[in-house]
Order: structure tokens, then C-alpha cells, then sequence
């Protein structure tokens, strides 16, 4: 068992072993969020039917399609950060069922470069906005070159469209030269895009037994308003009910590091964060946040501001909310 555990989810693990990768789709952390909604078996038995170690035909026709990917990695420090690639659709392509080619060298100045290396392993995910498709895939960055880089496949799923708002994205020239900021508080703009923000990326991972790093990235929809953001800089986000994988609260309680991604889909500006998070089981404000599973909270050690990192402008789908979000609220709302 990992020593990171946090103390709340002791009692979950004391008949429960030490998952192993070999035996199980699952990992410690992940068993004990489905054990505590008592899913644990129906999910071990999901995830050998729905977790795999190839792309299947329909994921490898879709990653062309797209115009960014989602990626997280962790730097030399053991920092997680998460990040976006872009490129023209066609920049992905799958040319066998075990690989995922990326034509396109990831940008110096983002942090997470330094864990997209041949060798290391990474979480990716493509992610559609215009028609809500997503996949997600784990696995190992490959054949580095002047093209860009491989990623050999150790697990692909396919995710709901829940919490997905619609957006449509198209290649622009830059305006104006990207600049980079490194900060350790957030500023007013900074506060003002994650108050604001109806979707981000977080990026978490696990050191699994004798196995190797599991990498994992995932998206976060509601209602703009639903990451609160505290005098200290800790956000606190509502956890709405998902797939039941808990890939990335899992991740969170064996090893505390996340990385989170906020884009500004106007401009392509980037905000990236690095820090440590933490998962909320029981506590009064789980119950002020309307349809909140739980809550979990992340406290950013390096943040780092990109302006206009991204080549791409998203535009917002008329009735482009997510049927979703009917059944979620905000922070300004459950105090009323």
C-alpha cells in the first residue's frame, strides 16, 4: 500500500490488499472510491471488460480528427503537469493498434515538456469538444525524433460525454509574440479564469508496485463558478458522479501531486498549475454543493501563466451546455 494514503481512507484498506497491476485493472486508490459507494466488485469486473491495451478501430479512427490532445506528465522533481498539444487535424494518427503518433514537438517553455521524453510515461487524452467524444489513454513516450513522438499504448478507454460544453475549434495565425509568467500565487487574472471557467484538465499519477508510473489526464465540466478559489489560492472542486473509474481521485489518494490545465479558449492562453490535492469524503460542504459526490481540493506550489500558447480559438456552440450541468450547481448558489 502506498505510504501517501491519506489517513480518512485508512479503515477502507484494512481488508483490502495490495492491488496488484498483473491481477487486477485497478490500484489501491481507485478500489477504495468504488469500494466506499459499494461498487468494488461490480467495477473489478468492468474494468477487465472495458480497460485495454490497445487502441480499437474506432479510437484509432478518431484521434485524427482532432485538434489538440490533452497530456500530462511529470517532471525530474515529481511535479504532475498537464498541458495541450495542437496541431491540424491529422497531426494524430494511430498506425498500428498499439502506438499513438504525435506529429508535433511539444513547446520548451511548457513545464511539461521535461516528462514527454522517450521513456516516460504520460496520460493522454483526445478530447472532441464539438461533438463531446473523448478517449482516454496511458502509456509510454516512444521514438522521439525531429517528427515528433510516439506513445505505446498500456491502457485505452473510452469516457461519457457528461460535463462536456460545446465548443468548435479552428487554426489561427498568431497576433501577437506567446509570452511566458512563472508564479508561485495566483494573480487577479489568474483568479478571474479559474472563477470564470466552465472546464479544465487535471493530470495525476501513481508509482504501482513493481509495474512502473501510471500517468493519467482527465477533463472537469460544470457550471461556470464550480472551482472555488480560496484567500490562499486552494481550489475546492465538487466531484460529480462519473464512470465509477475514479482514475484520477484515485490517483490522488495514493500520491497527492495533480497538475491542472485552465484554457482560455478566446486567446489560447494557457494556465498551468503544479501542486498537491486531496479528497473530501465527508465534511459539512459536501453537502452545500448541489449533486456533490464529494469534494477534493488542490493547493498550487508553481503556477505558470502561457499567453497565447495555443494556435487554436474555440467558439461556444449555440445551446452548447452540457444537459449535464441541469443536475449541478455552483458555489455561489449552495449558499443560498
Amino acid at each position: 500500500m502506498s505510504a501517501g494514503l491519506h489517513a480518512q481512507f485508512a479503515g477502507m484498506f484494512d481488508a483490502l490488499p495490495d492491488a496488484d497491476c498483473r491481477t487486477s485493472p485497478w490500484h489501491d486508490g481507485e478500489k477504495a472510491l468504488q469500494r466506499s459507494v459499494g461498487l468494488e466488485k461490480q467495477m473489478e469486473e468492468t474494468g477487465r471488460r472495458v480497460l485495454r491495451d490497445y487502441l480499437t478501430d474506432q479510437h484509432r479512427g478518431f484521434f485524427p480528427l482532432l485538434h489538440f490532445l490533452v497530456a500530462g506528465a511529470v517532471d525530474r522533481d515529481g511535479y504532475a503537469w498537464a498541458t495541450l498539444i495542437a496541431g491540424r487535424p491529422g497531426f494524430l494518427r494511430s498506425p498500428d493498434p498499439h502506438t499513438l503518433h504525435i506529429s508535433a514537438q511539444p513547446d520548451l517553455a511548457d513545464p511539461a515538456t521535461e516528462g514527454l521524453k522517450d521513456g516516460q510515461p504520460v496520460g493522454l487524452l483526445g478530447i472532441d469538444l464539438h461533438t463531446r467524444r473523448r478517449n482516454r489513454l496511458n502509456g509510454t513516450v516512444r521514438r522521439f525524433d525531429q517528427d515528433g513522438f510516439d506513445v505505446q499504448v498500456q491502457s485505452s478507454f473510452g469516457n461519457c460525454p457528461r460535463y462536456i460544453q460545446l465548443r468548435r475549434a479552428s487554426l489561427t495565425e498568431p497576433t501577437q509574440e506567446p509570452s511566458v509568467e512563472v508564479m508561485t500565487r495566483l494573480d487577479d487574472a489568474a483568479r478571474s479564469v479559474i472563477r470564470g471557467a466552465d472546464t479544465f484538465f487535471v493530470a495525476s499519477y501513481i508509482d504501482r508496485n513493481d509495474c512502473g508510473r501510471q500517468v493519467d489526464v482527465s477533463h472537469r465540466g460544470g457550471k461556470p463558478g464550480f472551482v472555488r478559489v480560496d484567500g490562499d489560492d486552494t481550489l475546492t472542486i465538487p466531484d460529480f458522479a462519473g464512470n465509477r473509474h475514479f482514475a484520477t481521485l484515485g490517483n490522488i489518494i495514493a500520491n497527492p501531486r495533480a497538475g491542472l490545465v485552465f484554457v482560455d479558449f478566446e486567446t489560447g492562453t494557457l494556465l498551468q498549475m503544479s501542486g498537491t490535492a486531496s479528497v473530501v469524503l465527508e465534511e459539512p460542504e459536501v453537502s452545500l454543493f448541489r449533486n456533490a459526490e464529494r469534494l477534493w481540493r488542490f493547493k498550487p506550489e508553481m503556477i505558470v501563466r502561457r499567453t497565447g500558447a495555443l494556435p487554436l480559438r474555440w467558439t461556444f456552440e449555440e445551446n452548447g451546455w452540457s444537459p449535464a450541468l441541469v443536475e449541478t450547481g455552483d458555489w455561489e448558489d449552495s449558499l443560498h
